[in-house]
């Protein structure tokens, strides 16, 4: 009887569930409709675009996403749509090309992709009773043209030691894996550690080569030392170089403050296996670390004479080789987002809130050549309601396929 009571009150929770959102659903026709209105340029830029956003209407909250053809809001999306949640495109076009081999693989960090091969490398980890981990690498390799799948678990070394390995990078050097992890490393309860290591993996042998640490801050509160990585707009693809970012500081009774002095950006060359700190030169080192990144090159964003601009450093030679002016004024009041795909820079400027109301301006966006800066594509967005502003536009991220 107990087990029958179970069964009935869970196919109520998934009545009342798909209930509640075709109720939800049948409210779609009266949310508001973003499309972009060209300014200059070709509407054919707008095709690999979209846009991630949240309405918001008097406490009511809805994601959406605007793409070249129109709206999509998630009451719009099936009921195993939305179950299963939203997955990066690029994560959803490897599902679609290698279903078998992407089955539980959703980290695009943990991936690695060229015209041969497919790799994936992820730490499995529990906290066992005695409040120690334990974990172990989920190594996977697709072999392309035949489909082979190789799989396999090992155990992370000296996993006694870390409390939580964080997998940021993933290349295939001289057919040997090589894992790149930001660890959290247990000493004591006054000290922390933050480390980032790179482990090299021999797939064909199924064994860890080598355990190296690239970097090892320790430090005692009130310091600080946090690791970052600079955006990666080529996450999955072939690159030889990786950038890290040391922050280091002390914390007050009125926040962090930074020691610029210590903090650095540093560079690591998976060919020569060499670590650098990169040259400042005309970069600040906070746009240094706010760039964005694909192995060779560093893109940053900077603010001159009320235009946004785009620096170029190449990575290897440590040197600026561009620098674009874009058409587009600046506000300071305004976020903006910013991606790097094609020889192309797509910016978007948003979230600036109106004084006294909870509107949002339009949405700008600019497609630019990333060389010349000539534009591609502007344009705004523009709603079909005429009680547009009751309604604001929050931007959550820019994507471009």
């Amino acid at each position: 009887m107990k087990r029958y009571l179970c069964s009935i009150i869970i196919g109520m929770v998934v009545i009342l569930s798909i209930g509640t959102y075709y109720v939800k659903f049948s409210s779609a026709s009266s949310l508001p409709e973003y499309t972009f209105k060209k300014l200059e340029g070709s509407d054919k830029e707008l095709d690999p675009v979209f846009i991630n956003a949240s309405l918001e209407n008097n406490a009511f909250f809805e994601s959406l996403m605007i793409e070249s053809n129109g709206t999509t809001y998630e009451s719009e999306r099936s009921f195993l749509e939305n179950l299963n949640g939203r997955q990066d495109h690029r994560i959803e076009r490897l599902v679609k090309e290698h279903r078998s081999f992407m089955r539980g693989k959703d980290s695009i960090s943990s991936l690695y992709e060229d015209d041969d091969f497919l790799a994936y490398a992820w730490v499995n980890s529990e906290i066992t009773n005695n409040g120690k981990m334990e974990a172990e690498f989920d190594i996977g390799l697709l072999e392309k043209k035949d489909e082979e799948e190789t799989s396999f678990q090992i155990e992370l070394p000296n996993q006694e030691r870390i409390m939580n390995a964080d997998v940021r990078d993933v290349q295939l050097v001289h057919s040997k894996l090589q894992v790149l992890t930001m660890n959290d490393v247990n000493v004591n309860n006054e000290k922390q550690t933050k480390e980032v290591h790179l482990y090299t993996i021999d797939v064909a042998n199924k064994k860890v080569l080598s355990d190296k640490t690239l970097v090892s801050e320790t430090f005692t509160y009130p310091n600080q030392v946090d690791i970052e990585m600079p955006t990666d707009v080529a996450p999955s693809q072939p690159n030889n170089m990786v950038l890290i970012s040391l922050i280091k500081g002390v914390n007050h009774e009125d926040g962090f403050e930074e020691k610029l002095k210590e903090s650095k950006l540093l560079s690591y060359n998976y060919e020569t296996e060499k670590l650098k700190t990169v040259k400042k030169g005309s970069l600040s080192l906070d746009r240094e670390r706010s760039g964005y990144a694909d192995g060779k090159n560093l893109y940053v964003v900077e603010m001159k004479s009320g235009k946004y601009r785009i620096k170029t450093f190449d990575l290897s030679s440590q040197t600026l080789t561009n620098d674009t002016e874009l058409d587009l004024a600046v506000n300071k009041e305004e976020h903006y987002f910013a991606a790097f795909k094609n020889g192309r820079v797509y910016f978007l400027l948003g979230n600036e809130v109106d004084q006294g109301s909870l509107t949002y301006k339009p949405i700008q966006l600019l497609i630019a050549d990333l060389k010349t800066g000539k534009t591609l594509y502007k344009g705004e967005t523009v709603i079909n309601k005429k009680n547009s502003k009751s309604f604001g536009l929050f931007i959550n991220d820019l994507e471009v396929k």
